[in-house]
């Protein structure tokens, strides 16, 4: 049990992942009271750890970590025959890797650090009639969360005093390195590959020359704020410091060794329920102490967990993602009504919109082998002490190691785009990768000789997936339906289908000179109403969202746009769970970004107390403007 001054501390936040960690820590370097409840360890701590969670080229490994990853079967169609074309498929559904450990998924994603264009904030500043989410006002919080090092040139111009035209980040809390291993240049078929790839890129974009005008400026940098959403060809900007992983356990472990008296992590906690007042205010949160609790643990431990409650003298933030929050909403009396009365569970507010709107990409792998094996990964056996760990270990972390193993990335908008933003994300990946399924980070791995573009459906039209409650058994994980190629599908369909078509592209004048052998996957032949099949047979994602989303309530909404749920005095939800309509490609900058928000908007509707005042330290708030005083506003 929690005990002494932070027994009833001012937030009670469930989860520590990109929304929980940065909400958490932010609150308490602002004077608050915070208790984090994480339902694993520490991810560093586990068995085939340090190393799993610190070498960016290990993530693979570390989503399939049985210490940390959490494996959600998901359900990509209702109707079972189609569902099991896809061969990732087995009889409890597809994998999902999520994490449940410190960190939560900044513990085992592949890095990727990017801004969502500007339009997709104006979009829920339209929804809210709330000015504060314009992609304008939004771009403050990317600023205060990166610390961009990959632009030293401008970094250090920007620190003399220059005006920065980029909108980087150059203080704040998170690492953002970009990797360039020497030994790629010394690859003559890597760097031919990528050299070729990158000009046929550059060839289907429509206005290419002023591409390059942009590539002059902005450096294949798609966090410039300059390059807005455009076509093209880019770097991969990574959450790293010292080309080692950096998330949200690195930001809350820093800020509780500053601040032990404002903020308690509580490891092993999986929260149960939401716990309302008679007034229906939410005042409290039970759990579970005890670990390996969760069903969608890896060999999840059959012991019973120590009942144990928190209260919140403010409120309670639910930042459990998009698969638990709305089971966590439900198992609270919060949700659909017939959903809570089949499970028996008596209904408080009815929300129909709580689990529902539940949104991802569309991605798919096409995959070619090349004539001879990277000679740059010949020494790779993605383990301790291989030749590559050595490098990368050294006292100046070098080598291919530094990297997620993305090479480049081009960003194109399909004839299916809606607005002027590109919608079709394309990744050179140094292995072969077709998808998640047990034992995928072992394929990848023991891969020499393949090159995989993988393509990303950004701004998917289908909203139509669900998440709904398998069993009152908060140790359950819910029902997860992504009713794929639903609504909006054959506009999807079409975009993959381009994307497909421009990775063949990409990879035809390697095949024409003599880097690439054929295209395993799906084939060359395969087109047409084939390929079409094909794609929503493989297809996958891993950037879910939605299922608690912004919105009024009398139109599936469950939050208002300070993130407060519906009707709940005393909670809210800050995770990719409020996302209206999927931002931007890679959705854990997004995140963080509206958690730094809702800090912003949960401080300035405090309560105060008669001469109540959070005090921090001049310079403090690393990563956000420095102060000496701030004042919780009544």
């Amino acid at each position: 049990m929690i005990s002494g001054p932070l027994a009833r501390p001012d937030y009670v936040i469930v989860g520590s992942g990109a929304g929980g960690g940065t909400l958490a820590a932010r609150l308490a370097e602002r004077g608050a009271t915070v208790v984090v409840l994480e339902a694993g360890g520490d991810p560093r701590h586990a068995p085939g750890m340090p190393e799993d969670y610190d070498v960016p080229a290990f993530h693979a490994q570390a989503s399939e970590n049985p210490a940390t990853a959490w494996n959600f079967r998901v359900h990509h169609y209702a109707d079972p025959e189609r569902a099991a074309r896809d061969p990732k498929c087995d009889a409890r559904g597809v994998l999902y890797p999520r994490a449940g450990t410190l960190g939560g998924c900044t513990a085992h994603h592949a890095m990727i650090f990017m801004a969502p264009p500007p339009g997709d904030w104006d979009e829920v500043a339209a929804l809210t009639g709330d000015p504060s989410w314009s992609g304008a006002t939004m771009r403050k919080y990317f600023e205060r969360i990166e610390s961009c090092s990959h632009r030293p040139v401008r970094r250090w111009l920007t620190r003399l005093g220059w005006w920065d035209p980029t909108a980087h980040g150059w203080r704040g809390w998170l690492g953002v390195q970009t990797a360039m291993p020497v030994e790629a240049f010394g690859d003559r078929a890597m760097l031919g590959t990528m050299l070729v790839s990158a000009l046929a890129a550059l060839e289907g974009v429509k206005s290419w020359r002023r591409w390059l005008a942009r590539l002059f400026v902005g450096k294949g940098d798609p966090n410039d704020v300059r390059m807005g959403g455009a076509e093209g060809v880019w770097t991969i900007p990574m959450a790293t410091t010292g080309h080692a992983r950096q998330g949200t356990r690195e930001r809350l472990r820093e800020v509780a060794a500053r601040h032990p008296e404002r903020l308690h992590i509580e490891l092993d906690a999986l929260a149960t329920r939401v716990v309302l007042d008679a007034s229906g205010r939410a005042v409290a949160v039970e759990y579970l102490k005890g670990a390996r609790l969760y069903g969608a643990t890896p060999d999840a431990s059959s012991e019973a967990g120590i009942p144990s409650r928190i209260d919140a003298a403010r409120e309670v933030i639910l930042c459990g993602g998009a698969f638990n929050t709305p089971q966590l909403l439900m198992l609270s009396g919060i949700g659909p009504a017939a959903e809570l009365a089949r499970h028996g569970i008596p209904l408080d507010v009815d929300l129909p919109g709580v689990g529902t709107n539940l949104q991802d990409r569309y991605e798919v792998g096409v995959v070619f082998r090349m004539v001879r094996d990277w000679a740059a990964m010949g020494a790779a056996q993605f383990r301790r002490g291989d030749p590559l760990f050595k490098r990368w270990s050294g006292r100046r972390r070098r080598g291919m190691y530094t990297s997620n193993g993305v090479a480049i990335g081009v960003s194109r908008r399909s004839r299916h785009a809606v607005g002027p933003n590109a919608d079709l994300w394309l990744m050179a990946l140094l292995a072969r990768f077709e998808g998640y399924e047990t034992g995928y980070a072992k394929i990848i791995a023991d891969t020499r000789d393949c090159l995989t573009w993988a393509i990303l459906k950004g701004r998917t039209a289908n909203r139509s997936g669900t998440v709904r409650l398998a069993s009152p058994d908060p140790r359950e994980p819910p029902r997860i339906d992504f009713n794929y190629f639903g609504e909006g599908g054959a506009a999807d369909l079409a975009a993959v289908a381009e994307g497909v078509s421009i990775a063949r592209d990409l990879a035809a004048a390697s095949v024409e000179t003599g880097l690439i052998a054929e295209e395993v996957t799906p084939g060359a032949g395969v087109t047409g109403e084939r390929l079409d099949r094909w794609i929503e047979d493989q297809a996958w994602g891993h950037h879910a969202c939605g299922t608690a989303a912004i919105g009024p309530r009398e139109g599936g909404g469950v939050l208002d746009g300070n993130f407060r749920v519906h009707g709940v005095p005393g909670l809210r939800v800050v995770d990719a769970s409020v996302f209206p309509r999927i931002p931007g490609f890679f959705i854990s900058a997004a995140v963080m970004m509206i958690a730094e928000k809702a800090a912003e908007a949960i401080l300035l509707s405090a309560p105060a107390s008669p001469g109540e005042r959070l005090r921090t330290e001049r310079g403090e708030g690393r990563g956000g403007e420095p102060c000496s005083e701030t004042q919780i506003p009544g």
